[in-house]
């Protein structure tokens, strides 16, 4: 059973919609998740604006990948990268950190993840 940032078991971290790279509601990764979607985070409008400039529309519903668009309140498993950079740039959505996966903290530390953190 894979284990969350505070070395818990790995929760669920959305069903409705179905995230993950694996699309099981979790967080969880292996060998061929090379974006590595390991970050729980909660959806607001300026992280999603964000998203859609740099490149990954998570907001436009793309039918051919039954993907329904995100809104702002979803939850949804980030690349552990894009969260970063958002971290960075000041407009992180907030962290699920019993639904993100425990490599995270391979790019970055518990305590910038708890500044943001959903569930504490």
């Amino acid at each position: 059973m894979a284990k969350n940032v505070l070395g818990g078991e790995l929760q669920t971290c959305s069903v409705s919609p179905r995230t993950g790279f694996y699309r099981d509601g979790c967080c969880n990764t292996g060998p061929s998740d090379a974006g590595l979607h390991l970050v729980c985070a909660e959806m607001t409008a300026e992280f999603l604006t964000f998203s859609k400039i740099r490149g990954n529309d998570l907001s436009t519903p793309n039918p051919m990948y039954d993907f329904p668009g995100l809104q702002p309140g979803d939850r949804w498993c980030l690349c552990v990268q894009r969260w970063q950079e958002a971290y960075r740039e000041g407009v992180a959505p907030r962290v699920v950190l019993s639904a993100t996966h425990i490599s995270t903290l391979e790019f970055v530390t518990l305590e910038e993840l708890e500044e943001y953190a959903a569930d504490i």
